[in-house]
């Protein structure tokens, strides 16, 4: 289950449970392409992308962010954008790849980032 941290006209923003931060952006009107978005809502889903990737490597420092879009399963125009480390159960590949160890990742307080980066997502988008 997932938990939803920030909502506004034009999209909302999940919290996917896992060992790395990782956050799903979606947009509102039902919509399977991206190429099918109005140029405001692309702008917002950039400007969030962009907002979400800063402050994930301000706070957490990660390795690599990765940003993932793939629709198969919920044909929904969404983005996925976690930040990865090397000491992460899944590195170097995609979270939903194969396990390549079992490691007890230490990271700042990641209940932390989300409250941060709410704040700031509500002062600041609209």
């Amino acid at each position: 289950m997932t938990d939803r941290l920030y909502e506004n006209s034009l999209l909302y923003i999940e919290i996917e449970p896992s060992q790395v931060p990782w956050l799903k952006i979606f947009v509102k009107k039902p919509t399977k392409e991206l190429s099918s978005c109005d140029k405001k809502t692309k702008a917002m889903l950039y400007q969030t992308l962009d907002t979400i990737e800063k402050h994930m490597l301000q706070f957490f420092k990660p390795t690599k962010i990765n940003i993932a879009s793939f629709g198969n399963y919920k044909p929904q125009v969404h983005f996925h954008i976690m930040a990865r480390f090397k000491t992460d159960d899944y590195y170097p590949e995609p979270m939903w790849g194969a396990k390549q160890r079992n490691d007890k990742l230490h990271l700042q307080n990641i209940d932390e980032f989300y409250n941060l980066l709410e704040k700031y997502l509500s002062m600041h988008f609209v």
